[in-house]
């Protein structure tokens, strides 16, 4: 789960000014964590803590109302709403905070667990979907799965198709915040690179919702490479306490044995 943070965190300052190149300085006075880094977090807790998803969201998103880039405004006006129902959403906000139900240790929690991370809000097949292939890619990575095994698995069991490239994708790819012209996308940027810092910059280098889009390819590039500790702890610098207090917990129940 860490790594969707970090994805997030580098690709917080690109979100809406995009580059189009892996040459960059990860971390800057310019980044930060967003929402995506806070619905993770939720995520997390609610599975340590066996509460509901909605619930965990409701508080942690509340406790953290204004955070950098703000919520998209379907979800906002959710944490808001005095009687939060889902909403039939298929945006990428299902897949980029679905990473702690990809650790759990059985295959079918994870999916069933994954579902119910989304339905709370993206309750649309495309939004479920999209959560439940991301926390299968994870579970494979951490499983000892090839990248061909995972690029089968998707391709077959979601139907997503993988054939783009980062290079084309660069010249091709605009701002799109739909599970369906996300996931696929940061799959083969996880896909294509060679360990956890390249997944990350050329999951940035794409364009489009960069943050999302290094949170998703993050999240599995943890998975299969693990996190150098030299971004792990500049990453962790730009988080609250309570924040690294559920990582860690999270962690200790969870994380490679």
């Amino acid at each position: 789960m860490l790594g969707a943070i970090i994805g997030d965190i580098v690709g917080s300052r690109y979100e809406f000014a995009n580059t189009h190149t892996t040459d960059f300085e990860l971390f800057t006075p310019y980044n930060n964590f967003t929402d995506d880094t806070i619905c993770t977090i939720a995520v997390a807790d609610a599975i340590l803590q066996n509460k509901s998803f909605k619930d965990s969201l409701l508080y942690w998103c509340r406790k953290y109302p204004s955070p950098m880039g703000a919520y998209g405004g379907r979800f906002g006006q959710w944490v808001r709403s005095a009687n939060p129902q889902p909403y039939n959403s298929f945006g990428n906000g299902s897949a980029m905070r679905v990473s702690p139900c990809g650790w759990l240790p059985d295959l079918a929690e994870v999916l069933k667990e994954a579902s119910e991370s989304a339905e709370c809000t993206h309750n649309h097949p495309e939004g479920i979907k999209g959560a439940q292939c991301i926390a299968h890619c994870i579970a494979l990575a951490l499983g000892g799965q090839s990248k061909e095994q995972i690029r089968e698995m998707v391709t077959q069991e979601y139907g997503y198709d993988l054939s783009m490239t980062c290079t084309g994708l660069r010249q091709t790819y605009g701002f799109d915040e739909t599970c369906q012209g996300t996931v696929p996308q940061a799959i083969v940027c996880f896909l294509e690179s060679n360990d956890f810092e390249e997944a990350i910059r050329l999951a940035v280098s794409i364009g489009g919702d960069s943050d999302t889009l290094a949170a998703i390819t993050g999240s599995i590039a943890d998975a299969y490479y693990g996190i150098p500790q030299d971004i792990e702890e500049k990453a962790l610098a730009y988080l609250p306490e309570e924040f690294k207090e559920v990582i860690n917990s999270f962690r200790k129940k969870y994380g490679r044995k």
